[in-house]
């Protein structure tokens, strides 16, 4: 299921308004209702990540996680600095073919959507040792679907994977991929996940690209 995310913020900021008289009197006057929102009330579920290095990708992104595979990106998966690995080939849809399995192994791997089922991708690089996945577009989709999140369910194959898996919108995937080939980097360093529960979404460090 695609799922519209500034849709949800304008559609959250209308329900909000409705709460109030047109005068604000319900929100005591001002909006000071609106300021006491915090970014889980609008995001939960989802999980950040933010990338510490190279610095042209030094922002804070956001991950929709599988939705019945994998284990949970929970307290027990904490890394405040790991490397971030695009898998080589970058679908990773045979494990006997990803040829750059010594990177992935104690990191997370980035790996591009379609060929084959997301677990299939996150089976494939946990069994070279990445401790998670995260799964994006790696070109612009038609009717601009690259700014949409995409639920990642289970294929229903019988198989499980034990590492934590992700979705990562095109157009942040497809910049960071970008960013790391003009480097000529094999890698970002990035922290993961970030906890962001009381912290505004106004002051969460979007990429700039996403025109938040």
């Amino acid at each position: 299921m695609v799922i519209d995310v500034q849709l949800i913020l304008i559609l959250l900021f209308a329900l909000i308004l409705l709460a109030c008289d047109i005068n604000f009197a319900n929100c005591g006057g001002n909006l000071h209702m609106l300021e006491s929102i915090t970014t889980q009330d609008i995001i939960a579920g989802d999980v950040f990540f933010e990338v510490l290095d190279p610095e042209e990708l030094e922002y804070t992104y956001r991950l929709r996680p599988a939705k019945d595979f994998g284990a949970p990106f929970n307290a027990s998966f904490r890394f405040p600095r790991i490397a971030l690995v695009p898998a080589v080939p970058f679908d990773a849809c045979s494990s006997s073919g990803i040829r750059n399995g010594d990177d992935l192994m104690g990191n997370v791997a980035l790996v591009e959507r379609g060929d084959c089922s997301f677990l299939s991708k996150t089976i494939n690089v946990e069994r070279h040792g990445a401790l998670a996945v995260i799964i994006t577009e790696s070109s612009a989709s038609e009717g601009g679907e690259d700014e949409y999140y995409i639920e990642m369910v289970h294929d229903n194959t019988g198989r499980e994977s034990n590492i934590p898996a992700g979705f990562l919108i095109g157009i942040n995937g497809r910049i960071i991929v970008q960013t790391l080939k003009k480097l000529r980097r094999n890698y970002a360093i990035i922290n993961i996940p970030v906890n962001l529960t009381f912290t505004p979404p106004h002051e969460i460090n979007h990429p700039p690209w996403l025109g938040w």
